[in-house]
């Protein structure tokens, strides 16, 4: 099959599809609410810690970190094998998520 045997919108999907795991793979980094010193790898901005080139995602800690998170200071710091991760909101988290900790992380596809 040649790509001009491709319908156009399929084309797209099929360019598409590699960012799709590549999505999940990496946890991108993102400015926090300052609450004591900032976490390894984050800056201070004003009220803010800013994420520097090498941060890795950090979430406010609340709690027991998940898995693949470490504790720097009032934050969780995200290692090699982290998935994303939400704060948990009642005794269930959402389809596709697990509890860890006080988290939710998201299942391995």
């Amino acid at each position: 099959m040649t790509l001009r045997a491709v319908h156009p919108r399929w084309l797209v999907v099929l360019m598409l599809l590699p960012l799709v795991g590549a999505a999940d793979t990496t946890l991108t980094p993102q400015p926090l609410a300052k609450i004591g010193p900032c976490p390894s790898g984050y800056t201070t901005s004003g009220h803010y810690c800013a994420p520097g080139q090498k941060a890795r995602l950090a979430l406010e800690k609340r709690g027991t970190c998940p898995r693949g998170y470490a504790t720097s200071g009032a934050y969780c710091l995200a290692g090699p094998a982290a998935r994303p991760a939400v704060p948990k909101r009642g005794t269930t988290c959402p389809a596709g998520w697990s509890t860890s900790g006080d988290f939710c992380l998201r299942n391995r596809p």
